[in-house]
């Protein structure tokens, strides 16, 4: 290992944490100024042509497969690196945020892999990014235990053998983290969450026979993926560790690199696990980058959006198609239904949900899902488990079947649904509850029996801008105009009030996370991400 000079990082306005030293040590703080010397450069580049390329999308309404990489994709002796044995078996995936309780259950739900989130599930207080990786360390030596104060039930892990294998989700490019800096420049979360987590971890999870394995969120482009397997190949490098030891699944939730599947695993093919179809983040990436396309791009309710809608259809036989045909992996959807233990009615409509969704990716092909809860698993794993059987996926279907066209994933106008007046109310509930939350640390948040991220809150806004901007019109004969949505908002806020009291009111963040909506929603210049203005409210 290269012999760290004293790192140049800053850890400012941030409350000391228990057991922080043993994360921001000088070694990994070292290895973490070097990444951002390195290679936010090029991230600060790939953001600028973020928008670049959403400015010609305004100009002409449509999207295309790239012509300058079109022998990758024509060339099919190309393959990603085969999967090493810890992530072989996928058939169920359970996703969350890094606290205590939530390691230790997920490492024991049964699930075969535990997506570890420092992303969309994690709202990124100072306490959250640091805790969390302390959580991770603690959770390979075993060192790792919670009662909760509450019911004073008592969490231990496991046997090894019955542990999930941890891919873990470190914030997206657009993230800053306030509280390192380099001379002075907040230093990019993506690399702050990659950069603690590989050093303390790499080659602790080689010893226990597994890796450093990732997923890579809200990537837009092939460009993206190549920056990400050079830090890739540096960090290896760095630490000593054999080149393709990391493995990546980049998620595929923006509608850009829906046409870039096989040039991303083409640019990280010797680091390469697969791609997976998320879909509240993928609606709201149609809905940001086609907002100004007129009648035929506007989404209906979030809710009439299923899997089974054409567009989404063709987004995710392509997906299949795409992973199969170059060795990778092909993880499906959230299942985010909460499980009552109070409602047996609500559990039943839960499960059958569930069950029809998961069926439904397996029978198309994928290799593997996502649930957000412990009891979802065995619903999941039972759907895998018929399609698969002891096979560990079924990366030998190659659904040639599967032709889509350019147009078929931006058919948005295929969908007969309509926005609605109950689609807004929903959409401003779901919002205000979810930010409300966020912003007092929480990223995983039940909200009417579905555990919602921040992907949710991003189409609840967007869908709230769009609807005002295209001149909806719902049924009941209301036009979505910014002082609809006021009104719907402050209904919403006296029910809260009335609903939970007004001490428990009072002593949320209620107001805020209102005015933070409204902003996002109404604003005229639409914010690339909620969670940007949103971080500048987080305290911690």
């Amino acid at each position: 290992m290269s012999a760290p000079a004293p790192s140049p990082l800053a850890v400012v306005d941030a409350e000391p944490l228990p057991r922080q030293e043993e994360v921001l040590t000088e070694a990994a703080l070292a290895f973490v100024a070097e990444l951002h010397r390195r290679f936010t450069p090029r991230r600060d580049e790939l953001l600028a042509r973020r928008a670049e390329r959403r400015a010609e999308i305004a100009r002409t309404s449509t999207l295309d497969f790239l012509p300058e990489t079109a022998a990758i994709r024509a060339d099919d002796s190309w393959k990603v690196a085969p999967a090493p044995a810890a992530l072989n078996d996928r058939r169920v995936e359970i996703t969350g945020p890094t606290d205590r309780k939530m390691t230790i259950n997920a490492l024991n739900s049964g699930a075969r892999v535990w997506l570890a989130d420092f992303e969309d599930a994690s709202a990124p207080t100072w306490e959250n990014v640091v805790l969390g990786q302390v959580n991770l360390i603690d959770a390979y030596t075993r060192n790792i235990d919670f009662t909760d104060p509450r019911s004073g039930k008592s969490y231990a892990l496991k046997p090894a053998d019955q542990l999930a294998t941890v891919v873990m989700r470190p914030r997206g490019w657009h993230l800053e983290e306030r509280h390192l800096t380099f001379e002075g420049r907040p230093v990019p979360g993506a690399l702050v969450d990659f950069g603690l987590y590989f050093f303390h971890n790499a080659q602790r999870l080689i010893d226990l026979g597994k890796g450093p394995y990732f997923y890579l969120p809200k990537t837009e482009s092939h460009l993206e993926a190549r920056l990400w397997n050079d830090i890739f190949v540096f960090a290896q490098d760095y630490v000593g560790i054999p080149q393709g030891t990391v493995r990546a699944t980049v998620l595929i939730e923006t509608i850009t690199a829906a046409y870039e599947m096989e040039e991303i695993l083409y640019e990280l093919r010797d680091h390469a696990a697969g791609l997976n179809a998320g879909r509240w983040d993928y609606l709201f990436s149609i809905v940001k980058n086609f907002r100004d396309g007129g009648a035929k791009f506007v989404l209906p309710d979030r809710n009439a959006v299923t899997m089974t809608a054409p567009f989404m259809r063709a987004y995710t036989e392509l997906l299949v198609r795409t992973c199969h045909k170059r060795g990778a992996h092909a993880i499906g959807g959230m299942a985010a239904f909460i499980p009552s233990r109070k409602d047996a009615e609500v559990n039943k409509v839960a499960f059958e949900k569930v069950k029809a969704d998961k069926d439904r990716e397996a029978g198309d092909g994928f290799d593997g899902s996502w649930v957000a809860h412990p009891d979802l698993v065995p619903i999941a794993m039972a759907s895998f488990d018929a399609v698969l059987g002891d096979k560990p996926n079924q990366k030998d279907r190659l659904r040639e079947d599967v032709s889509v066209a350019p147009g078929d994933l931006i058919a948005i106008d295929s969908l007969d649904a309509k926005p609605t007046y109950d689609g807004l109310v929903s959409a401003v509930q779901v919002g205000t509850r979810y930010i409300e939350a966020w912003l007092r640390g929480l990223g995983a948040v039940a909200i009417f029996n579905l555990m919602e991220d921040a992907a949710t809150a991003e189409i609840s806004r967007s869908q709230i801008w769009q609807w005002i901007n295209a001149g909806v019109v719902f049924e009941n004969g209301e036009k979505a105009t910014p002082e609809l949505a006021r009104k719907v908002a402050a209904e919403e806020l006296a029910a809260i009030r009335a609903e939970i009291g007004e001490e428990a009111f009072a002593a949320g963040k209620w107001q805020q996370a209102h005015d933070l909506l409204l902003h996002v929603s109404l604003d005229a210049d639409y914010a690339d991400f909620l969670t940007l203005p949103a971080y500048e409210q987080l305290v911690g």
